[in-house]
């Protein structure tokens, strides 16, 4: 996916600009680290034979920015993209138009990317590439939910099928429940004294709209906290949501499932934008490039030599210039692994 972030820290109420009105096909195109991605994942399609189109999974479309790059970078490579809101792939058709012919899209979650290929009749990938986190079309579409610096219905789903919105948990979830969340997911310090204030005002009024939940996180979070932890309500809209969209089980899914389908050489990449995200994707890597021979022998036992190794040694950063450029690229974290040997499918 392109453009994709957490959301910059803006006081409550502050206007974007035409931002609020704008959607992610005209307002500027900026896929992150796009130049780093595309010399990431080339190895991977430059080594497939002269007659086989390399095949790559944009697992996480948005409007088609990284898609649109691949396409333009290598002369045959062929893009699977799959994104669940189908808003993201329409503004993607659009964008990719001129690329029909190499580009196919699907509305899938990223976790069914097995299920997409197996019907597409493709039996190995060449890379897979995954844009984690909330897109900046979501966000520049207030309607949505997402941002917090907009007052708007607190929906948050990334596609109508999946049934419980923000609002949802805010008004029905228990206070144990709600705290749970907002700790686990948004890793938030004051997640019991949330989850009560929100309890407690939602037997006053249910929450809808996400202005009001904004002022209940200044009024709850400590003044002191609130100068030097970034926007209060940051936390607890990363939580939610996660909750509503199950994207850590999602992505706990997709992993394993995407590895499971790349040929030699073949490359996964991973763009996350909170720790929660690169805590998943460097377990997975860390599991898939360790050798599972006992510690202290000599020499490794046949069989034992991982599948896999990483391309990329820690998580990799935006640039300083980049970052100044495109501040929505300055939380991004990348990681990248290569299929070195194929002992099973797991």
């Amino acid at each position: 996916m392109n453009e994709r972030h957490e959301e910059p820290e803006e006081p409550a109420g502050a206007s974007r600009g035409s931002s609020q009105s704008r959607r992610s096909g005209d307002f500027g195109h900026l896929p992150v680290m796009a130049d780093r991605m595309i010399e990431l994942l080339m190895p991977a399609l430059s080594g497939t034979r002269s007659d086989i189109d390399p095949v790559v999974v944009d697992a996480t479309l948005g409007a088609g920015g990284h898609t649109e790059l691949l396409v333009n970078a290598h002369p045959r490579v062929r893009v699977i993209g799959i994104d669940r809101d189908p808003s993201a792939l329409a503004i993607a058709g659009d964008r990719l138009a001129r690329q029909k012919d190499r580009v196919v899209l699907r509305q899938a979650r990223f976790d069914e990317i097995a299920d997409v290929v197996a019907d597409l009749g493709i039996d190995r990938i060449d890379a897979a590439l995954f844009d984690l986190g909330v897109s900046s079309m979501q966000l520049d579409q207030a309607d949505r939910g997402f941002a917090y610096a907009v007052d708007a219905p607190l929906d948050m789903r990334m596609t109508s099928s999946e049934t419980v919105t923000a609002a949802d948990i805010l008004n029905t979830y228990s206070h144990g429940d709600l705290a749970r969340i907002l700790s686990q997911y948004g890793e938030e310090r004051f997640a019991g004294r949330i989850a009560s204030a929100i309890v407690r005002e939602r037997e006053r009024q249910p929450f809808d709209t996400s202005a009001r939940l904004v002022q209940l996180l200044y009024d709850t979070i400590p003044a002191a906290t609130r100068r030097t932890g970034g926007h209060p309500a940051k936390r607890t809209f990363q939580a939610l949501r996660i909750e509503v969209n199950h994207e850590l089980d999602a992505l706990e899914r997709a992993l394993p499932a995407a590895l499971s389908l790349l040929r030699v050489g073949g490359r996964v990449a991973v763009m996350s934008y909170q720790s929660l995200e690169d805590k998943i994707v460097k377990r997975e890597f860390v599991s898939r490039t360790t050798s599972t021979s006992p510690k202290g022998l000599p020499v490794e036992l046949p069989g034992s030599a991982p599948d896999f190794r990483l391309v990329t040694r820690g998580a990799e950063r935006a640039d300083a210039a980049e970052q100044a450029r495109n501040p929505r690229s300055a939380p991004v974290r990348v990681r990248v692994i290569e299929r070195v040997e194929e002992k099973d499918r797991r």
